[in-house]
């Protein structure tokens, strides 16, 4: 091997001990699942008023003095208000367990209550007391502002049905005499925060969309000072708000790696947004952090008598596409698939469809993975009929290294030559791995926020939308089953028909660790498909395996030979 190749695997390999260390060093693996149950379906929402029996947990004492507690129930979800602000406090899951086996619940009570209208980034409009009953399944809040503006909270199921959405509407009315200007506001979308410590920090985030055209977004690491690593040159200054104006405004979002809250205005008529960071708790003295934010709107301007009405859909629950893409407004492009988004749409897609048949989405996956295996049959075949053809060509090309060693632009030509001489095609071999590429990260992308895995087991894995670590060496997690997909890529290396110099022979055993890097702290889920293509693989190349060993012709000769047999047949013809 040569000084840049010895070079280029040294510094992967150090990336790759660095990124263990830092894994195993600030995050721990989640505890063990458990299988959420949802209460008991109701056809509709139903409200229920405590104040008495609230529990002192429940008020905040950051935000406002709570004088009652009310919470709206539906089948999936229990949504918990808050007087004075006039928002929801907090919003707990039933049919998603996060941490210790409790229900994941959605913004924290030192946040705004989503639904807060408020002023500047951290100012809420207090004030407001409810007028409810159980009978409406709905919750109104109302409050009046020295300037005579009446305003009215309304929350309330929509009629779309959808799960975790609640429709919001705020209503102004002028009851002075005279015309009066409500200032700019915001309305608060509440917090976000990793609910596992293996959460990655990117995947806690701020989204929103201009335009109804295109989405943009920032993760908590967007507000870190920035500097050149080894160097520690600082290229920029730690930032504390991050703030936008721009017209038409669609919505707004906080969110983490599978949960999210979506503020999204029906006029699409929002002006601004505005997002912070805070630390949500401390994992071995490092702080982790969570997002918070709001949509702003202009000043409204009220004639006397007049009334103005504002409204909005309110999601908060789990990053389901199919849920999401009815909603409409492009809001499913939180799930931010990356550059192979139709692939990982597609993906998604019939893993629901094979789940729905098979009820397992570990079977969903790896009958997938066979799927996908047999539509490349085929240019399997072809690609091994083609290294087969480079690997008998490689004498040759070590004959022309070897004389032009010292001239590689001369023995790039020579090699090229012999290619067409022999009418071989050096890529022949690597198009079902181009093919791969796409597939692979187009799982990447969706099983990283996609809900459909989280809490789904497979033999010893827990939670495939986890890392399947199965106990700890000095801190380090041993996830089983990226080695043993590490494993399989090697044995399907050594039935593969070597092609190419030694060093570029060694480079491609080099390949499982560079996979074991992207997955070895992922969703076990990903693992779990690339061991079954790899472990498919290998058996077709053992299928396979006495199949004749093609022939090593000049194009030159073939050329000669098909004259010569076609002028045989002109000949027969003739007789």
């Amino acid at each position: 091997m040569d000084r840049k190749a010895w070079v280029a695997i040294t510094l992967s390999v150090l990336g790759i001990i660095g990124w263990y260390w830092y894994v195993s060093t600030y995050y721990k693996p989640p505890p063990e699942a458990v299988v959420a149950q949802a209460p008991s379906p109701t056809p509709t929402a139903t409200v229920a008023s405590s104040p008495a029996s609230a529990p002192a947990a429940a008020i905040s004492s950051t935000t406002s003095i709570v004088a009652s507690e009310d919470k709206l129930f539906t089948s999936s979800a229990e949504y918990v208000f808050q007087n004075d602000t006039g928002g929801i406090e907090q919003i707990h899951l039933y049919r998603h367990k996060g941490e210790n086996g409790e229900n994941v619940t959605l913004n924290e009570k030192e946040a705004l209550p989503i639904g807060t209208l408020g002023f500047g980034t951290d100012e809420p409009l207090k004030g407001f007391e409810m007028h409810s009953d159980a009978q409406s399944a709905e919750v109104v809040f109302q409050t009046t502002t020295k300037d005579g503006i009446q305003i009215t909270k309304r929350f309330h199921l929509p009629e779309s049905g959808e799960q975790y959405l609640l429709a919001y509407e705020l209503t102004f009315k002028n009851t002075g005499s005279s015309e009066v200007t409500f200032p700019a506001f915001f309305v608060s979308a509440g917090r976000a925060a990793p609910i596992h410590d293996l959460d990655l920090s990117t995947y806690t985030r701020f989204d929103w969309l201009e335009d109804k055209k295109s989405m943009t977004d920032i993760d908590v690491n967007w507000f870190s000072a920035k500097s050149i690593p080894l160097i520690g040159y600082q290229t920029s200054v730690e930032k504390s708000l991050y703030t936008i104006t721009h017209e038409k405004i669609a919505w707004a979002s906080v969110s983490s790696q599978y949960f999210c809250t979506i503020i999204n205005s029906a006029q699409a008529d929002g002006t601004s947004v505005w997002a912070k960071r805070f630390v949500a708790h401390m994992k071995n003295t490092k702080p982790v952090y969570g997002m918070e934010g709001g949509l702003g709107f202009s000043p409204i301007r009220l004639a006397a008598g007049e009334t103005a009405v504002r409204k909005f859909t309110i999601y908060s629950g789990p990053k389901d596409y199919s849920i999401l893409e009815k909603l409409g407004e492009k809001q499913q492009e939180i799930m931010k698939f990356g550059f192979f988004k139709p692939v990982s749409i597609f993906l998604l897609w019939a893993m629901n469809k094979f789940y729905s048949v098979l009820g397992s989405y570990a079977w969903s996956i790896i009958l997938l993975t066979l799927c996908i295996k047999s539509v490349l049959w085929y240019p399997q075949n072809k690609a091994t009929q083609s290294m087969r053809r480079m690997s008998l060509l490689s004498p040759k090309m070590t004959e022309l290294r070897a004389k032009y060693k010292d001239d590689p632009t001369k023995m790039n030509e020579e090699l090229m030559k012999l290619y067409r001489e022999y009418n071989v095609n050096p890529l022949g071999g690597c198009l079902p791995m181009l093919i791969q590429i796409p597939i692979f990260f187009g799982f990447y992308g969706m099983l990283g926020t996609a809900i459909e895995l989280r809490n789904s087991s497979f033999l010893w894995v827990r939670d495939l939308s986890q890392p399947d670590t199965v106990f700890h060496i000095y801190g380090f997690p041993i996830n089983v089953l990226p080695l043993v997909m590490a494993a399989s890529m090697l044995g399907q290396m050594l039935l593969t028909p070597k092609t190419g110099d030694a060093t570029q022979q060694r480079f491609v055993f080099f390949m499982p660790v560079i996979y074991i890097a992207f997955s070895y702290n992922y969703a076990s889920g990903l693992s779990l498909y690339w061991t079954t293509q790899n472990i498919f693989s290998i058996v077709q190349l053992y299928l396979t395996r006495n199949q004749a060993m093609p022939t090593l012709q000049k194009k030159s000769d073939v050329v000669k030979k098909l004259a010569l047999e076609e002028k045989k047949k002109r000949k027969q013809r003739k007789l």
